[in-house]
């Protein structure tokens, strides 16, 4: 470690906290680890094979698959989404086995929904057990910065035990199994996915807004792949014995959330999360098992789980984005600690 490391990583411990969960990954190139998926010519590798940039046009979309399936894992990479006008633009970076598996297929989704010119990228995660697709679990969300300015990592980790989305450093979603979900935690091998895609039909306002291919092409840019996992075949006959990948993730600083990350998960959940299936009683009339109750976060839904009328969301938007990315990412607690 150089004196300049050890004098960073002193301040850190100094300070109780600790350096980004993000900061030694093992990044990929695309040939080590990822195919492409569809899309032909518009999907365009870089020279170095270190990025790969995702095109849809009024002909088609693009997208990539990892190279093998993994029976648990993490998976990450750094993106940045198209600018301008993006109505019915869907990117998504998820996990899936539907092509092995598809009428009892389990799913990871993290899906960017387009929007109009001038207004926020909106994203949702959503999780799917043994083809339990009518029990959607979805959350939608806006984000604290503009995601086409610049490049932000997403990342998901799964674990039999637990199931975290991540922004930055930033965790924003934590799933514990919970024993009476039973099939409906995913469970089978997944491989990893990203797409773009024209969604026109749904992502935005329902359909209201299409796709607009005078803005075309829609450019979405992948780089810093990491996937960790245990790399098995899912039809094998004997099982792979994935408990040291299991055990090497659970190691890691991405599997447990500190107390700075709790503090930036829970502001981020009463400021940005517009949608949450588990405040849902029309479609939920009793929450799903796996669901935390939040008494602060359940007042400020109606019972269909979106926000009510004037709520935090509406008086975010008047704040101004380095505001409200400052307000997320500190922490006061750690402050006046010290």
């Amino acid at each position: 470690m150089s004196k300049y490391n050890l004098i960073f990583f002193i301040v850190f411990l100094c300070l109780g906290l600790r350096p980004s969960a993000f900061t030694n990954l093992n990044t990929l190139s695309f040939e080590e680890s990822l195919s492409p998926l569809f899309g032909d010519g518009n999907l365009v590798r870089s020279p170095d094979d270190l990025s790969v940039r995702l095109l849809l046009d009024k002909y088609t979309g693009s997208g990539f698959i990892s190279s093998n399936m993994y029976q648990h894992g993490f998976y990450s990479s750094m993106i940045k989404l198209p600018a301008d006008y993006t109505a019915g633009v869907v990117v998504a970076f998820y996990t899936s086995n539907g092509d092995v598996f598809e009428k009892t297929h389990d799913e990871l989704d993290i899906e960017f929904l387009g929007n109009i010119k001038g207004k926020p990228w909106r994203f949702q995660t959503n999780l799917y057990g043994n083809g339990s697709t009518h029990r959607g679990r979805e959350e939608r969300y806006r984000l604290w910065f503009d995601p086409s300015k610049e490049f932000h990592r997403y990342s998901i980790l799964w674990t039999p035990h637990k199931i975290i989305f991540w922004v930055d450093d930033v965790p924003i979603r934590e799933v514990i199994r919970s024993e009476a979900m039973g099939a409906d935690y995913p469970a089978k091998p997944m491989s990893l996915y990203a797409t773009i895609w024209d969604a026109s039909d749904w992502a935005t306002s329902g359909g209201k807004y299409k796709a607009n291919y005078k803005y075309a092409p829609f450019v979405a840019e992948f780089k810093s792949f990491s996937l960790d996992g245990c790399s098995v075949d899912p039809i094998q006959e004997v099982p792979t014995d994935c408990s040291d990948s299991v055990d090497f993730l659970e190691s890691q600083d991405y599997f447990s959330i500190n107390s700075r990350q709790h503090a930036a998960m829970r502001r981020f959940r009463q400021r940005f999360m517009y949608y949450s299936y588990c405040y849902d009683t029309v479609r939920y009339p009793e929450p799903l098992p796996e669901c935390v109750i939040v008494p602060a976060e359940k007042d400020r839904f109606k019972e269909t789980g979106r926000l009510k009328f004037g709520g935090t969301e509406a008086r975010g938007r008047r704040r101004s984005r380095r505001q409200q990315r400052s307000e997320i990412e500190s922490d006061p607690d750690e402050r006046r600690r010290f």
